[in-house]
């Protein structure tokens, strides 16, 4: 494992998880704050790993690996906090609704990632890569999440509510990229020998 500044910074992440739940789950009045900071470096240091490695060419197929993971980590860890709260589930719009959203994300990051994988053993990874659609689900559960953890109003801003229609926004384009990559790979899964077009 070359141990470069991407991937330290990889590892920062996945290190800051089960800080994460611990901090949230204590019943202290700057827990939420303390938790909400934690989230959002964790989100900074995987916009940073990206553009180091871009911008020193430090890539391995190490970090190709756990960059994904850790970013699926976190965000499972926070929508399980949080579909654990009783606090968020009473200021939700509809409990089940907060509820099936959870499971359709981590639902999608399950699927999309064994869907890749599988691509991979074909040699045909790169018809499965980060769409435009996927990128901009990513960016609505990054604002969405922390906003739901801060839950109080910010310069006037309802971030409990506004974090909650971004989540549904983020799941309805989970639904979306998912569907749009199954179309894809699909050639392929009904007849593996078969080409994909691009």
């Amino acid at each position: 494992m070359p141990l470069n500044a991407p991937n330290a910074l990889t590892l920062l992440r996945i290190a800051l998880i089960p800080l994460f739940v611990v901090i949230y789950a204590l019943a202290e009045p700057w827990a939420l704050k303390l938790a909400t900071a934690l989230f959002v470096l964790a989100g900074i240091t995987d916009w940073l790993d990206g553009y180091l490695a871009r911008r020193l060419q430090q890539f391995s197929p190490f970090g190709a690996f756990l960059d994904p993971v850790a970013d699926k980590l976190m965000v499972a860890a926070a929508l399980v906090m949080l579909l654990s709260d009783p606090q968020v589930l009473a200021r939700v719009l509809d409990m089940r609704l907060f509820a099936l959203v959870v499971l359709v994300i981590l639902g999608r990051e399950i699927a999309v990632s064994a869907l890749r994988e599988w691509m991979a053993g074909l040699g045909r990874r790169e018809h499965v890569a980060v769409s435009v659609v996927g990128k901009v689900k990513t960016g609505s559960q990054m604002v969405a999440i922390p906003f739901l953890i801060w839950r109080e109003p910010l310069w006037g801003l309802p971030t409990f509510k506004t974090g909650e229609v971004l989540l549904y926004i983020a799941a309805g384009l989970t639904l979306w990229s998912m569907v749009a990559y199954l179309k894809i790979a699909w050639p392929n899964l009904v007849n593996p020998g078969a080409g994909t077009r691009p």
